[in-house]
C-alpha cells in the first residue's frame, strides 16, 4: 500500500512539475512578447528631432510627452552645412529637422522633403502671414516648411571701445586696431557674407573669381579674428574677450541684456535675413505624430516658452502682440520693415558651388 501510494505520488509530482514547466514556458513566452509589443508601441510613439543646439526650450519637450504620450528624442548640431551631412549619411531616420532656408530649398530640390498641409494646424492663424511671404523665396507655395524662427545676421560690439559710427560699414572687422579681438561665425555661408558685400556682391555669389576676392579679403582679416564661434559668441562678448562679433541678431540680444555696453547693428550696404524652419523629411516614419509636434510648437504658451528660451524674432503673432514697445523696437530681437528690405535671404546653391565654397572655407581655416 505504501509502494502503490509512493507510485502514486512520483506520477502525480511528475504531473505537477510537467504542467508547471509548460506554464512557465507559456508564461516566459508571453512576457516576452509582451516585452517586443511595449518597444514596438514605444518605437510607433516616439519621434527623432535634430535642431540646432540651444533651441527648443526642455521644458517644452518634456511638456509636449506629457500631453500626448509621444517619446521625443532630441539631437542637435552646430552648422547647416553639418545638418546636411548628418542627415544625408543616413545613419538616424530623422523625422522633423530644424535649419536654414538654403538647405532646406537643397533638400527639396533633392527630394527629400515631404509636404506639410499647414492649414490643417489648429494654430496655423496664429503665423505671421509676413514670414510665410519670406519663405516663399524658398517654398512658393508654403508646403514644405513651417517658419520657427527669424532674424539677421549683423554686428554685436562693445560700445567702450567700437564707435555706432564704426558698424555702419562692415569696413570695421578688417579694423587693424581691433587686431585678435574680432569673433566671426563658424560657417562658411555667414562669414563669407561681410566679404562680399564689402566687395559689393551678392551674398549668393556664384562667380569663382569673385569668391577668390573674397577669400583673400577674409585670409587678410585673420590675424584681427580671436575665434570662429557660433554658440560661445554671446558668452565670449558677454565677458570681454572681444571687441566685436559677426553674430545673429537673437544671439546678440541675449548678450545685450546681460552685458549693457553692448549693442547691434546692421551695416547700412546691407546683410542677410534668415528664417530658421522645420520641414519633414522623406525618412519620416510617423509624419502624423510630427504634425502634432509642429502645431504645439505654433501654439501660443509653447512659442512664447520657446521665444523666452531662444530670443530671436518668433512668426508667431500672439508672442509678438505680448511684447512691450522697448521689445518690438529692438532691431536686435524684431527687425525693422526698413532693415529688411536692405538684406538677402541665402538661397540654394548648385553641389559644384557648394563644394567650391566648402573648399575656400578650409583654405581660409588653413590659412
Amino acid at each position: 500500500m505504501f509502494k502503490k501510494f509512493n507510485a502514486h505520488l512520483i506520477i502525480f509530482c511528475i504531473l505537477v512539475l510537467t504542467l508547471f514547466g509548460c506554464n512557465k514556458a507559456t508564461l516566459n513566452k508571453d512576457s516576452t512578447t509582451a516585452d517586443k509589443n511595449t518597444d514596438k508601441s514605444k518605437a510607433e510613439k516616439s519621434i527623432t528631432v535634430l535642431n540646432y543646439g540651444k533651441y527648443y526650450d526642455e521644458s517644452a519637450i518634456k511638456k509636449f510627452e506629457k500631453e500626448t504620450g509621444i517619446n521625443v528624442k532630441y539631437e542637435e548640431y552646430e552648422s547647416p552645412e553639418e545638418m546636411y551631412t548628418k542627415y544625408k549619411s543616413g545613419s538616424i531616420d530623422y523625422d522633423v529637422i530644424c535649419t536654414s532656408e538654403y538647405i532646406i530649398q537643397k533638400l527639396i530640390s533633392e527630394n527629400e522633403v515631404q509636404k506639410i498641409d499647414l492649414t490643417s494646424f489648429k494654430n496655423y492663424n496664429n503665423i505671421d502671414p509676413e514670414i510665410l511671404k519670406i519663405n516663399q523665396s524658398f517654398d512658393p507655395k508654403n508646403q514644405y516648411a513651417l517658419p520657427y524662427f527669424y532674424g539677421t545676421l549683423g554686428i554685436l560690439y562693445d560700445t567702450r571701445y567700437v564707435s555706432s559710427k564704426e558698424v555702419q560699414s562692415w569696413d570695421c572687422l578688417w579694423n587693424k586696431k581691433y587686431k585678435n579681438e574680432i569673433i566671426m561665425e563658424n560657417s562658411v555661408r555667414d562669414s563669407f557674407a561681410p566679404a562680399l558685400k564689402r566687395l559689393g556682391y551678392s551674398i549668393n555669389e556664384k562667380n569663382h573669381k569673385n569668391l577668390n576676392e573674397a577669400l583673400k579679403m577674409l585670409q587678410s582679416q585673420k590675424p584681427y579674428v580671436y575665434a570662429y564661434m557660433v554658440d560661445e559668441t554671446a558668452d565670449e562678448m558677454i565677458a570681454g574677450n572681444a571687441k566685436m562679433a559677426l553674430c545673429y541678431s537673437g544671439e546678440a540680444a541675449t548678450a545685450m541684456d546681460s552685458n549693457k555696453y553692448l549693442a547691434y547693428s546692421i551695416p547700412k550696404t546691407g546683410s542677410n535675413v534668415w528664417v530658421d524652419s522645420w520641414f519633414i523629411p522623406k525618412t519620416c516614419k510617423n509624419p502624423e505624430l510630427v504634425k502634432k509636434f509642429l502645431d504645439f510648437t505654433c501654439r501660443d504658451d509653447i512659442a512664447t516658452a520657446n521665444f523666452d528660451y531662444v530670443y530671436y524674432a518668433s512668426p508667431i503673432l500672439s508672442v509678438i502682440q505680448k511684447q512691450d514697445e522697448e521689445t518690438l523696437k529692438n532691431e536686435a530681437v524684431f527687425p525693422s520693415k526698413a532693415t529688411l528690405s536692405r538684406c538677402e535671404i541665402f538661397t540654394m546653391q548648385s553641389q559644384q558651388t557648394t563644394d567650391y565654397y566648402t573648399d575656400l572655407w578650409m583654405q581660409l581655416k588653413a590659412y
